[in-house]
């Protein structure tokens, strides 16, 4: 997979999926912009990079915001000159069901997991259609698949993605746009070990989710990072509307 002479974009990119991501891709030979809110983070991967000698800007970007989201394409644009591939893989969490849980957390974990995507997808689309065409990777999960108990808005979010990946799919498919998405499985991610680090037994927490899975371990970064420079990758220029999940063997039971 030769990203050489792309700008790719990958959003949540100071930790966990996004950092694997960023780092994979600049060593595939592609310009990499970092739009995450965590400073300190994104620093350090871009200082990784270029250690590398790769080619990384981290932009500090709520892209749960409008402005914030098409000033920074506007930035990475005026900078590089074209966008060709956008990931959209930041997120939030929030454990508990429908009753329990609070209108300000919904609306949270709405704004940043399915509208930071709407908006990002939005801008960054338009400027492939400039160029010729694209490539959008969103970042669902195998909580967009199937019902997890507990975490209702997460899981409306991740379903979102995958109707938004679909939908786009079929809008901007004779523009030269492709748009596909990865539903990972529990990945072993700052995320993931926050929430078990929050139930009473964390290490029987953690092997719960383990278990539950065919392969009886969690997901690595890189590995969801490698599935997503596949679905971003020329080698697969069939591919639009495509969900590819990479679960451990959760979904197919």
């Amino acid at each position: 997979m030769n990203f050489q002479g792309k700008v790719a974009i990958v959003t949540g990119a100071a930790k966990g999926i996004g950092r694997a991501t960023a780092i994979a891709f600049t060593r595939s030979g592609a310009k990499v912009a970092l739009l995450d809110m965590d400073k300190e983070g994104g620093e350090s991967v871009v200082q990784e990079i270029r250690q590398e000698h790769g080619e990384a800007v981290l932009h500090l970007t709520d892209i749960s915001k409008e402005q914030d989201v098409q000033a920074t394409i506007e930035k990475i644009v005026s900078s590089w000159g074209h966008v060709d591939i956008l990931v959209n893989n930041a997120g939030v969490y929030y454990q508990a069901n429908a009753v329990d849980t609070p209108l300000e957390a919904w609306e949270r974990v709405l704004a940043v997991n399915l509208t930071g995507a709407y908006l990002c997808t939005k801008y960054a689309i338009r400027e492939m259609i400039k160029g010729g065409g694209g490539v959008v990777v969103n970042v669902a999960s195998e909580a967009g698949l199937v019902g997890i108990k507990g975490q209702v808005a997460y899981n409306v979010s991740k379903g979102g993605m995958i109707e938004l990946t679909r939908s786009c799919a079929v809008d901007f498919a004779d523009k030269g746009v492709r748009v596909n998405c990865v539903c990972p499985g529990t990945t072993f991610t700052p995320l993931v070990q926050t929430a078990i680090n929050r139930a009473p037994d964390p290490v029987a927490a953690r092997r719960a989710l383990e278990e539950c899975r065919p392969l009886n371990r969690l997901g690595r970064p890189e590995e969801i990072a490698t599935a997503i420079l596949f679905m971003a990758s020329d080698d697969v220029g069939y591919a639009t509307g495509a969900v590819l999940s990479i679960d451990g063997g959760f979904t197919t039971q």
